[in-house]
């Protein structure tokens, strides 16, 4: 065997062993830092996604007639998808422009009417939404808000594509 053959090799054997340790190393993000002029509140993190509760991914849940009650402070979360779906396109209220929302902040009231309420949230890993509250897309991400006043109690970034 020539020797650039196996130099070759070598540098791809180390590049399948390094790549995948830069790619766990934690990235410093604008988004985590506090915006000037905002009201005092914790800063939320992205988190990474986790499995939804009470249910296997992509099931209907069997309790879906009978949804829990809210404990807003245990779905106070920001995750980062696991993976994305493609649903189709996506497209906004005229007027309106993407942002990122974060829990806490208020929904616009034309992002969680008709369309925008993901029904089979289950098919897309998602909590089951507690009584009150309802899954919406908004762009990329998936927001759980609370449909009495649009506050935003959950939201996963980049759940769409």
């Amino acid at each position: 065997m020539n020797t650039s053959l196996r130099l070759d090799r070598c540098l791809l054997a180390a590049a399948l062993v390094v790549l995948p340790l830069c790619a766990a190393i934690p990235v410093a993000s604008a988004q985590q830092h506090r915006p000037e002029g905002r009201p005092h509140m914790a800063m939320s993190r992205e988190e990474p996604m986790r499995a939804p509760w009470g249910y296997p991914r992509m099931d209907r849940p069997r309790e879906l007639g009978n949804p829990r009650p809210a404990f807003r402070e245990a779905y106070r979360h920001n995750f980062r998808a696991d993976h994305a779906f493609h649903i189709g396109p996506y497209h906004p209220p005229v007027g309106y422009a993407y942002r990122r929302w974060q829990y806490g902040q208020i929904l616009p009231r034309p992002f969680w009417v008709g369309d925008y309420i993901l029904n089979d949230f289950w098919l897309f890993g998602l909590d089951m939404p507690p009584m009150g509250y309802e899954w919406v897309r908004y762009g990329p991400d998936a927001l759980l808000i609370n449909i009495g006043n649009g506050e935003i109690v959950q939201a996963v970034y980049g759940r769409f594509f």
